[in-house]
């Protein structure tokens, strides 16, 4: 698989890279931002994937979240994907924030016109990490995942449905319960039709009651000012009652003041990555 090289700067020792590719899931061009720490360039590195929200691309995480210096003092290898297929020419992809473009919430579509480029999930799981493992310095083995809002969604789902898969799970105001927010409504509706059975196999909360092994510790950061925590369409409440009845472990801190943005994400970053480094680097 051919990637090319849209840009490299150094930052904290490292390396931050953005790659173009031809997708193979997604049949279309896609982006991928790539840090490899000093550490890469002497042996393999765990690799951290982070899911990026509603209207993001690649560029948001890199940008604004201000991870470098905690992947470089760690040693990890963060990989971060656009949030859905671009130019796929379907009608009505770019007619909503929160549906089509940008907006991939990284599951299978199984419905017209979707389901031929909106594979995000298989992407994200299986053709992205292919790709990672055979073209950088990163360890197979070691994997974990986070993001924030949809890509919290995104991450909490794929650790979930992949037991043993990742290491570690993490995410900042994730989408708990999908198949009971207007977001989540809409976007399974068009992605994956009107049975409500398909739409629980991508809930966390859903997919957290019938998880095989308790050996995946879970931290969640929820702004207390978040508006859509506000709206009903983050509905933590309702993973963290699933987990508890399951006995799954989930540290859950709720931030007073905090809100949906990237400047909550930059204030705990270095906490997430530090958590992921604790089972990465073991």
């Amino acid at each position: 698989m051919a990637l090319k090289q849209i840009s490299s700067n150094k930052c904290f020792g490292g390396l931050q890279k953005v790659f173009e590719h031809d997708s193979v899931e997604l049949k279309c061009k896609m982006k991928f931002a790539i840090y490899l720490p000093p550490k890469a360039e002497s042996g393999k590195c765990p690799a951290l994937y982070w899911l990026s929200g509603l209207t993001c691309t690649e560029q948001n995480f890199i940008s604004k979240s201000g991870y470098h210096q905690a992947a470089s003092e760690h040693g990890l290898v963060v990989i971060a994907p656009d949030t859905s297929p671009r130019g796929c020419n379907i009608k009505g992809e770019d007619e909503s924030w929160d549906f089509g473009t940008g907006a991939g919430f990284y599951v299978n579509a199984t419905e017209d016109p979707w389901k031929t480029n909106y594979r995000m999930y298989s992407y994200v799981t299986e053709e992205l990490p292919q790709l990672i493992n055979a073209n950088f310095p990163v360890d197979p083995q070691r994997m974990s995942i986070f993001g924030h809002s949809m890509g919290g969604h995104g991450a909490l789902i794929c650790a979930l449905k992949n037991p043993g898969k990742y290491k570690s799970v993490s995410a900042f105001a994730p989408i708990c319960n999908p198949v009971h927010c207007p977001w989540g409504k809409k976007a399974f509706s068009g992605y994956l039709g009107t049975d409500e059975n398909k739409w629980k196999a991508y809930d966390a909360t859903y997919l957290v009651k019938s998880y095989p092994d308790s050996q995946l510790d879970i931290l969640i950061d929820q702004g207390k000012d978040d508006q859509f925590l506000l709206d009903g369409q983050l509905l933590p409440e309702h993973f963290i009652s699933a987990s508890s009845e399951k006995k799954l472990p989930v540290v859950f801190r709720l931030q007073e003041g905090y809100d949906h943005s990237y400047y909550f994400i930059a204030t705990f970053i270095a906490d997430h990555i530090r958590h992921h480094a604790k089972y990465l680097n073991a």
